[in-house]
């Protein structure tokens, strides 16, 4: 299934959309893995274009399966087009059915600040519950290392709550929090 998803602008802030990775996209992976604030979070190092290409083809095989929806966030353009890439938002299933997903995303460090994760999460979200309804999803749910401010503020802001805290585990070395949004 191939999505692409446009979010309007607002007083502050221009549009957005979320689309498919492009093969293109290559240098900006490369790019967002090398940065210490998403390199800290995260378990797989991203180095050179082969990393990267693994990355995006992983990212298409997701949205070929139906095990994974990943989305380049990008400025949305006049003409309806798409420019410099900000974010990555992504929605996966577990083996245990769609009643249940999990949302995730990074944010490159020119976009940060400026509201691109929240409205972009709330896009991946609301498009979710819309298209998996049927499916059965009943909620989403945002995982992170406990110390990771951030991303505690962005799912406080696109409406998932604070559920519970799961303990450290390999690979991970610290607490995290379980943020949860469930369909309406």
């Amino acid at each position: 299934m191939t999505v692409t998803l446009r979010v309007e602008a607002t007083a502050t802030a221009g549009g957005l959309v979320l689309r498919p990775w492009l093969p293109d996209d290559a240098d900006a992976v490369i790019e967002a893995y090398s940065d210490p604030d998403i390199a800290r979070w995260t378990t797989s190092p991203m180095k050179t274009s082969e990393d990267a290409l693994r990355w995006l083809e992983r990212q298409w095989e997701g949205g070929e399966t139906g095990k994974q929806f990943s989305f380049a966030v990008c400025e949305a353009q006049l003409d309806g087009g798409y420019g410099t890439l900000l974010c990555d938002v992504s929605l996966r299933w577990g083996d245990d059915g769609r009643e249940i997903g999990e949302v995730g995303y990074w944010t490159l460090a020119h976009a940060r600040g400026q509201g691109v994760a929240p409205r972009a999460l709330e896009a991946l979200s609301t498009w979710a519950f819309d298209a998996f309804a049927g499916d059965g999803l009943r909620r989403l749910q945002l995982i992170h290392q406990i110390d990771n401010l951030a991303s505690c503020r962005v799912a406080e802001e696109t409406g998932y709550r604070l559920d519970r805290i799961l303990p450290a585990y390999p690979p991970y070395p610290r607490d995290g929090h379980v943020h949860v949004r469930d369909a309406v």
